[in-house]
C-alpha cells in the first residue's frame, strides 16, 4: 500500500475508547472520567474501533498514577480489564499505532478516581423480623474497603459467627438458633484502598425486643 493510500485509510479509522463497570448492580460506562469510585472496582476498557479498512492497529493502554510521569502498566489488547484497589487518581490513555508504524498516536484518556476508605460498625441491632436493622453489619457509609473480616464473640469469648463479605452480616443466631438478648463483642480486621488498616473492637448490643417505635410489650 502506498503512503498516500495508508494515510487515506488511517484518516477514516475511528475509535471510541470507553470504560465499562458496575456500581451496586447497575452497569455503567464512561468515556472521560469515573469519579469517587469505591475500591475494589473492576473496569473493562474497550477501544471500540470502526472504519479500519485495510489497516491493522496496535493498541497501548497506558495506566499512569497521578503525580507520575511514567505509566506503571501498559496493556496491548483491544479490550483489557483492570481491578483498581488503591485510592487516588489514575489516567488510562489509549495510544494506537497503525500497521508497521512504531509511532503511537494518543486517542483519548479516561481518568479513574478512587475514594479514600471509610469503615464504621454500629453499636446495636434488633433482629426481631420487622425488616429494620435485623442484620448486624458494617454501616452503609463504608467506602473502598479491599480486605474485610469480622468476628462476633459472646461474653465468654466464644466465637459464634464471622464473615468476610463486607455487605453481609450477623442475623443474631448461633447454629441456626436465636441467641439471647444482651451484649456481644465484634472484632473487625480490614484494610482500605488508601492503605488504612482497621482494627475495630467494640461491644454490640443485641436488642431483640426493640422496634422503630420503642420496646415491644
Amino acid at each position: 500500500m502506498s503512503l498516500l493510500a495508508l494515510l487515506s485509510t488511517v484518516a477514516k479509522a475511528d475509535f471510541a475508547p470507553t470504560a465499562y463497570y458496575t456500581v451496586d448492580g447497575v452497569d455503567m460506562e464512561s468515556t472521560d472520567v469515573i469519579n469517587d469510585a469505591q475500591a475494589p472496582l473492576s473496569v473493562t476498557f474497550r477501544a471500540n474501533p470502526s472504519n479500519l479498512g485495510d489497516i491493522t492497529p496496535t493498541y497501548e493502554w497506558r495506566f499512569t498514577r497521578e503525580g507520575s510521569a511514567e505509566p506503571f502498566m501498559v496493556r496491548y489488547e483491544e479490550e483489557t480489564t483492570y481491578e483498581f484497589r488503591e485510592s487516588g487518581s489514575t489516567s488510562v490513555s489509549l495510544y494506537v499505532a497503525y500497521n508497521d508504524s512504531t509511532e503511537a498516536e494518543l486517542i483519548s484518556t479516561i481518568r479513574v478516581s478512587v475514594s479514600t476508605s471509610v469503615l464504621e460498625m454500629p453499636n446495636a441491632f434488633s433482629p426481631n423480623g420487622d425488616g429494620i436493622n435485623d442484620i448486624y453489619k458494617a454501616k452503609d457509609t463504608h467506602k473502598s474497603i479491599v480486605e474485610f473480616h469480622a468476628y462476633i464473640f459472646n461474653r465468654w469469648g466464644q466465637k459464634i459467627f464471622d464473615w468476610t463479605n463486607i455487605d453481609d452480616g450477623w442475623d443474631g443466631t448461633f447454629h441456626g438458633k436465636p441467641v439471647a438478648t444482651g451484649a456481644y463483642f465484634v472484632l473487625v480486621k480490614a484494610k482500605g484502598a488508601d492503605g488504612t488498616e482497621y482494627n475495630i473492637k467494640k461491644d454490640v448490643n443485641l436488642m431483640r425486643d426493640y422496634t422503630e417505635g420503642g420496646v415491644q410489650q
